[in-house]
């Protein structure tokens, strides 16, 4: 397998949706994916976050800061954190004190990824608080965030998050578009995909770089380029991997409920309509996968083309073993250097660690 040493210098890391599957219980998810970061440790991953959703069956991640706690506490080393906090659901002061917690509790290993969208219903809007244009405040909430940190807000006279003041998180904005630019002013790290828009993400990029401001949380630009990756022992098993979210994907746009993921079989015997169809067929263009050299070979031009300081990866299917083996071959690809056996980790006994996983990288490594 020839790989370029950027290839194998490059940071990986892993985002985890706790997807739940077709017929299991929810609050399995969410054990898996505490199951699923001690693997991730033992493979050498750089990072392992959560995410933010709510009132999705198929997502029961919906409390990422509570998530990452359990998370911190059940690993040693590997970094930790939120991909991300909706900040419009939530008030400033609120994440900011969260955040000092975790800090306070795992200093050195938490990570602050802030996402910008809102509920995705009006139901649930409401329920949070929130419209749907509050994502248009998601500058000036940021900057809200950032000045209890600092101790520099000014809104509220006297007022303190405590013990997040003084304390340093790394901070990432999680964006495309306009994102980027929000990015760039305030001097945080980005985190950007899904890189089926290639072009468009490339552009998105370089326009982060050209207007970035050095901060107090960042002297540089930092890119993370983020997807789905998938890795078999053929280009067809590394793509049977990625059915089931494409499947889940194109039945929330025709019937507006993000499901359960399913297991591929059962997608491949599934008659369409059109319109799903289509949904599902755009939702496997442009993903990442094949055999390891077929993968190594597109990561090796992505990371190029993008000039990426990290990758983070945040794959989904219904297999969870077939996952995890995907996992294990990405890190062979990309040269990680876990020093720890994942099938040795307390907890990890067959059908239990290895039932862990989910989640968006771009251009095929195998024909989409």
């Amino acid at each position: 397998m020839g790989v370029t040493s950027r290839l194998r210098t490059t940071p990986f890391s892993i985002l985890d949706r706790s997807r739940t599957r077709q017929g299991r219980e929810r609050s399995q998810a969410l054990r898996d994916t505490v199951r699923f970061a001690q693997q991730a440790e033992a493979l050498g991953y750089h990072r392992f976050w959560v995410s933010e959703h709510h009132s999705v069956p198929g997502v029961a991640g919906s409390a990422p800061t509570v998530l990452a706690s359990a998370v911190a506490a059940a690993t040693v080393r590997i970094r930790v954190g939120t991909g991300g906090v909706m900040l419009p659901n939530h008030r400033p002061l609120v994440v900011a004190e969260q955040f000092g917690v975790l800090e306070s509790l795992f200093p050195g290993r938490i990570d602050m990824g802030l996402g910008r969208s809102v509920g995705f219903t009006d139901g649930i809007r409401r329920a949070l608080g929130t419209e749907k244009d509050a994502a248009q405040d998601f500058g000036a909430q940021l900057d809200e965030l950032l000045g209890w940190f600092t101790g520099e807000q000014g809104a509220y006279p006297q007022v303190h998050a405590h013990p997040a003041e003084g304390l340093r998180p790394p901070v990432f904005v999680l964006a495309t578009g306009a994102g980027a630019d929000v990015a760039a002013r305030a001097g945080l790290s980005l985190v950007i995909g899904d890189l089926r828009g290639r072009d468009e993400m490339l552009r998105a990029i370089d326009r982060y770089r050209a207007g970035f401001r050095p901060s107090a949380w960042s002297s540089a630009p930092y890119v993370v380029v983020s997807g789905n990756v998938a890795v078999a022992g053929t280009a067809e098993e590394a793509r049977r991997l990625l059915l089931p979210e494409a499947w889940a994907m194109a039945y929330s746009r025709t019937h507006g409920v993000f499901p359960p993921l399913a297991p591929a079989a059962e997608i491949e015997a599934r008659e369409m309509t059109e319109k799903e169809r289509g949904f599902y067929e755009r939702g496997l263009r442009g993903q990442l996968y094949g055999t390891e050299d077929e993968v190594a070979a597109a990561l090796d031009e992505l990371i190029e083309r993008s000039d990426a300081d990290e990758v983070l990866v945040t794959t989904s299917t219904y297999d969870r073993e077939a996952l995890l083996d995907s996992y294990r071959r990405l890190a062979r690809v990309a040269g990680l250097s876990g020093d720890l056996d994942p099938v040795s980790v307390p907890g990890s006994g067959p059908g239990r660690v290895s039932e862990g996983l989910p989640g968006g990288l771009g251009h095929a490594a195998h024909g989409a």
